[in-house]
């Protein structure tokens, strides 16, 4: 599968946060995430396993018991069902991998 950026749609999600989903199928996802500074990704947790890159900006994230500030270059890994969530200290871009897909984005 080639998914061409430009046809893609960025979702506005609301709160400073929008979502592109980008190649899936399988049991992989990408997902292109945004967020205005101060935007607020609330702790969640879901039966997914998931790698965060951080493609700009700089986010403070917890996952777990565990907080810390990441910028781009930074990867984070985030077994299922594990609490985790985000704050956007500066304007910024995640890259979102999941196994399985996320069918309640598809929908």
């Amino acid at each position: 599968m080639f998914v061409q950026h430009k046809d893609t749609i960025l979702e506005d999600l609301g709160s400073g946060v929008s979502r592109r989903i980008l190649a899936h199928g399988g049991k992989m996802m990408a997902v292109e995430v945004h967020f205005d500074t101060g935007a607020v990704g609330p702790m969640h947790n879901h039966p997914h396993e998931q790698l965060t890159t951080v493609l700009s900006g700089e986010f403070e994230f917890t996952i777990g018991d565990e907080t810390q500030i990441v910028r781009a270059g930074d990867t984070l890994y985030k077994q299922p069902h594990i609490m985790h969530g985000c704050v956007c200290l500066k304007a910024g871009v995640l890259l979102d991998t999941f196994t399985p897909i996320r069918e309640d984005f598809l929908s």
